[in-house]
């Protein structure tokens, strides 16, 4: 019934306004008071947009298991630069507020980087449009990650943001992404599980892409021989994405 509903909404040109009310509608809705530790939480709507939820406390503990995960992966103490690609309003950038090296944040939401600006003081942060380029200089990062990013991008999008990943990324810096993988399968319907099957991205709703409506599902298959062209491929944990339950983990190294 609810794909029907989002189908007939899509034929008639208003899924994007009204996925937009349903969030406004989510960040009404009331939520549990959280103990909050450094930096002050942002406004309902901007967490509803990131995460899908207001629910402060979920907020502030999928953002810090997002950064450990993170740190699992990667060495931190081997890194000068870090880009938090899609930072949104700071779910996961909070963290690294005692990492001595540079910390930038980009994303496509003009409040949410106003909002990081205003509260999140030891980090840099710029607006990116829904395709490349970054405002970013080539070769400036040893990390960049991508959380819940590329699980909201149509197929042409994931190899343009994967070539300016490639741009801004320093010679042997590391890309970390989540996608939806193999447990997201049950979701999918007959011709798209046998799709993802033949190791071809499937994509949802692509007339929203950036949003959370529009689903992108990654085979290993076509992060392996598709997505990861430039990198040396170097891990995916199934459902290793911490912040992101149920989200693959996906570590690349740029190659040279």
């Amino acid at each position: 019934m609810k794909r029907r509903i989002l189908r007939l909404l899509d034929r008639a040109g208003l899924i994007g306004p009204a996925f937009r009310a349903y969030e406004r509608l989510v960040s009404l809705r009331p939520g549990r008071p959280a103990s909050v530790e450094g930096p002050a939480l942002p406004p309902r709507r901007l967490m509803v947009r990131v995460a899908g939820t207001a629910d402060a406390e979920w907020f502030l503990r999928s953002g810090r298991a997002a950064y450990d995960a993170i740190a699992a992966h990667v060495p931190l103490d081997s890194l000068e630069s870090v880009l938090d690609f899609g930072c949104g309003c700071g779910r996961v950038t909070r963290y690294w507020s005692d990492f001595e090296g540079a910390v930038s944040g980009s994303d496509v939401n003009t409040k949410a980087i106003e909002w990081c600006r205003d509260n999140l003081g030891f980090a840099s942060f710029e607006r990116n449009t829904l395709a490349p380029p970054l405002d970013f200089d080539a070769e400036t990062f040893d990390l960049v990650y991508a959380l819940s990013v590329f699980t909201h991008l149509t197929a042409d999008l994931q190899v343009a943001w994967r070539d300016e990943m490639l741009r801004v990324l320093r010679p042997g810096g590391l890309l970390l992404l989540t996608t939806h993988g193999r447990s997201y399968i049950p979701r999918l319907d007959e011709d798209e599980r046998a799709q993802f099957e033949r190791g071809e991205l499937v994509v949802r709703w692509g007339d929203v892409p950036g949003t959370n409506l529009c689903s992108a599902y990654h085979p290993e298959l076509y992060l392996h021989d598709t997505f990861a062209q430039g990198f040396t491929f170097l891990e995916l944990e199934p459902e290793g994405a911490r912040g992101n339950p149920t989200q693959d983990l996906v570590l690349l190294r740029k190659s040279g």
